[in-house]
Parts: C-alpha cells; structure tokens; sequence
C-alpha cells in the first residue's frame, strides 16, 4: 500500500488507523511535506474533538498549518503529536508553535542492535540474564511464536495488570489488535500450561516490544527472561535490524528488567501539542491533570 511506504512506525501505518475506527475513534490521513496519521478522540460532555499522532515524523511549519486546518475541519481542539525522532533531532521541531504535552509514549526507550552477532547480544547481558536464561531452559520452558488470544489476555488481565496496578487497554482493544498482520503473540509453557505471553509489533525493519504479561506464581523459572531472549533471536533471525522495547523509565521494575539486557537507552523527542482553541485547550489539560492525580491516587 502506497500510504505505508511513507509511514515510519506500526502507528502510522494504515492497518493501525482502520483498528483504532474499530474501537471508536476517526482518523484523518493528511499528505504535506510529509504524511501523518492523526487519531481523532471525542472529549466527553463536548461536540469537540482531540487528535493524537502517535510516532509520526516531525512537522514542518507548512504541514502544522495543514494539521492546524484539519483540526479544524474536525471540530478538535488541538492536536498531540510524538514524532518518532530521537532529541538530538528536535532541531528540526518548529516548538515555537507548540506547547509541551503530557506523554503517552516513554520519552525515553531502550534499542538492542539486532546486526550484532548472538554471541555479542549475550555478552552485553547481565551475568544474572545469561544464569537466568540456562535456568529457565533447564526448568523445561518453551518459548512459541502464535499462542492463543486467551491465554495472553488470561494472563493480561488476571495477573499483570492487577499486580502492577496499571493502567492498560481494554480486553477487547488487545483481542482486535492481535489480528493484524503487524501483531505477533508469542508465549511460554511450562508443565503444559502458558505461563508468559508476549505481544510483538514488527514495521520493516525494526520488531516492538509492544506488550508482556506472566503469572507470578511461576517466577521462579524464569520464563519472562528465557521469552525475552527467545524474541531478540527470532527478531534477529526475521531480519529486523532494531528491536525496541519500548519505554524506558528510572526506578521502575519493568525498566530494571529490560536494562539487563544490555540494549542502549535513547531520548525521544518528547510530546508536543498544537492548541487550535485555546481556551478549551486549557481547560481539557486543567481536567486531564485532575484525572490523573485521581487514578494515580487509587493506586
């Protein structure tokens, strides 16, 4: 498809465009010096509209003129977008017109080089991975690439989801979004039962570590180590040349996992909103502060 050759991250990508329809939003696909794919929510108790350009490439000033038009026509308040540049390149960001927003990517993330050799990738471990790894393959675990939709979403909403306290999609979200060609589930069984599943994004070159989940119960044999490493050698395999594992963040547990594998940490440009009513934009930032003080308050 022509628009896909153009889009840079699985969230630019057409297919992601028709899934987020699916569950309830529009999308605008707008051409200018480059092409962003703009996912358009409705704000409650309003007629109004707020886009979100998740990982598209950075704006020219003429294309925020066009974005700032589409809003527009879409009765939005503004636009948030999370250009898929590192901050080195925030140069090339008209921020003048922009206005810093809340992130719902990382701002930073975690990449493995996949052109390394397995035995460098195993050399860049943490010697705790690499025991945890021969552990896991002497307790028996096999890692899979296409475990069931249930499985993973057992362990999805079951385990991980309530023992972290986090906030995630709804089932339906994740049972749509694995059928898409870009989607990959893998998962761990141990005793003839899955125990670990993974969800695995892949764009040309590059696999995404979209989402993991495991039952505690079984942490003692290391499955979430064994699967990590098991994707790295199957994204290596496939020919994909980065895997990102996508986001980063001090101090938090998942962070301290991903860290162990020796991937190299990168700042991402950040979020960046484009207000086109002002006084609505305010006021939604004001209700969505307010919002999530409250969540993180009934943690």
């Amino acid at each position: 498809m022509e628009w896909d050759k153009g889009a840079g991250h699985p969230m630019q990508g057409w297919a992601w465009g028709n899934f987020r329809e699916k569950m309830g939003n529009k999308v605008s696909r707008v051409t200018g010096d480059r092409q962003y794919q703009v996912i358009w929510s409705k704000l409650p108790f309003l007629s109004r509209w707020f886009g979100y350009i998740p990982m598209g490439p950075c704006p020219t000033q003429a294309d925020l003129e066009l974005l700032r038009q589409e809003a527009e026509r879409n009765s939005a308040i503004g636009i948030r977008m999370e250009p898929n540049i590192q901050v080195a390149q925030l140069h090339s960001l008209p921020v003048a017109q922009l206005v810093p927003g809340r992130h719902l990517f990382k701002p930073e993330t975690y990449w493995i080089d996949l052109t390394k050799r397995e035995e460098e990738l195993m050399a860049a471990m943490h010697p705790k991975v690499r025991y945890n790894i021969r552990l896991a393959q002497k307790h028996g675990v096999k890692i899979t690439d296409g475990v069931d939709i249930k499985d993973y979403l057992r362990l999805m909403f079951g385990k991980t989801t309530k023992r972290q306290g986090i906030y995630s999609h709804s089932e339906s979200y994740h049972r749509e979004l694995s059928g898409y060609d870009f989607v990959h589930l893998f998962g761990a069984t141990y005793q003839g039962r899955v125990i670990a599943a993974w969800m695995i994004f892949t764009w040309k070159d590059r696999a995404y570590y979209a989402y993991g989940a495991f039952d505690d119960q079984y942490k003692a044999v290391m499955a979430p180590v064994l699967g990590l490493w098991e994707i790295i050698r199957w994204a290596k395999g496939e020919g994909y040349i980065t895997l990102d594992l996508w986001g980063a963040e001090e101090g938090r547990g998942f962070s301290r996992f991903k860290e162990q594998f020796g991937p190299k940490l990168v700042e991402m440009a950040g979020t960046y909103d484009l207000s086109v009513n002002r006084p609505l934009y305010w006021l939604f930032r004001t209700a969505e502060e307010g919002r999530w003080k409250i969540l993180r308050a009934w943690k």
